[in-house]
């Protein structure tokens, strides 16, 4: 399963073991060999009429005069040095304030300093298309961006912080606190009943837009005592044995999706604040949905694991 997920590729290797090493990174950074993915807004740069390829570029291409520094170091791949660097600070002409705050912006944005066939765009619109480490390496250097935008300051003594170990590691030279990048844990569960499966909505989706029900862990809780809280909590429905399949980085912002089965003992459905709907659909309705002809619930996002998990209960690989 773990190959049809997006995000979960590896590459070559992160050597972690190089980012406390100040002078290596330095040459890596300047490296003529070395490849560096540009970042807009959490964006990656795309190349290609389709967009299906990562936008690597090397040091010192104009794309990036604008780049944060120091630019955030990936590891090695297919023999070159890794690098992802933001570039935020430049500003497109004519850019949607609003349409950047929605849930998904197909918008892409053209830098002049590229080629015609490449855009920053919007990751899960590509991300089924990039090669599976191009779409892992794109994912963490959004993910670690995020972080650094949401934790510039100690959480010790409230002090302004400095990105260190190449972009893995925040520091506070005030009190010396040492400050890591945070992924919250995240269960995403196929609820299954019989024939059925149960589906939720969020308020704000894009209408249509149902997906398999998710939540947060909370603190000092069990990963299957969390997929059977979050299920009563938002539908009112009880389960019973629950049993790990898969799991996804997934950046939006910083969560990592922990996948799961689980066995509903009631069917009644109860709904609390934080969805807006839920309902259970049979298996020849999925069908429908899968296929885009059901009239009122949309196909899933093809890479995200919901998708991967309501496919293989079809498919009959989840029993």
């Amino acid at each position: 399963m773990r190959s049809e997920v997006v995000f979960s590729a590896e590459w070559d290797d992160r050597s972690a073991e190089l980012r406390a090493d100040q002078a290596a990174i330095a040459a890596m950074a300047t490296d003529s060999e070395t490849r560096i993915l540009p970042m807009w807004r959490g964006r990656p740069l795309l190349a290609g009429d389709d967009r299906g390829h990562a936008g690597w570029v090397p040091p010192g291409h104009p794309v990036l005069e604008l780049a944060a520094e120091p630019m955030i170091f990936l590891g090695r791949h297919d023999g070159h040095a890794r690098f992802a660097a933001d570039i935020s600070a430049w500003t497109p002409e004519g850019v949607d304030e609003a349409a950047l705050r929605s849930f998904f912006d197909p918008t892409e944005y053209w830098h002049p300093a590229t080629p015609p066939d490449h855009a920053f765009g919007e990751l899960r619109g590509v991300m089924t298309r990039l090669r599976p480490s191009d779409a892992a390496m794109a994912s963490t250097a959004r993910a670690l961006m995020n972080w650094h935008r949401s934790h510039r300051f100690c959480s010790a003594c409230g002090q302004p912080s400095a990105v260190a170990m190449a972009g893995w590691q925040r520091s506070c030279p005030s009190c010396g606190g040492q400050h890591f990048p945070r992924t919250d844990p995240v269960v995403i569960m196929l609820v299954k009943k019989g024939n059925k499966i149960l589906l939720g909505r969020s308020p704000g989706w894009p209408e249509g837009m149902y997906s398999t029900l998710a939540g947060f862990v909370e603190p000092g809780e069990a990963l299957e005592a969390a997929v059977r809280r979050e299920v009563r909590e938002e539908t009112g429905v009880r389960v019973g044995a629950v049993r790990y399949l898969a799991s996804q980085p997934w950046a939006y912002p910083n969560s990592l999706m922990l996948g799961f089965v689980a066995e509903a003992q009631t069917e009644a459905i109860t709904l609390d604040h934080e969805l807006e709907d839920a309902i259970w659909l049979t298996r020849e309705e999925m069908v429908d949905v899968m296929a885009g002809l059901h009239p009122t619930v949309r196909r899933p996002r093809s890479g995200a694991i919901a998708h991967v998990l309501v496919s293989r209960w079809l498919s009959g690989d989840i029993a």
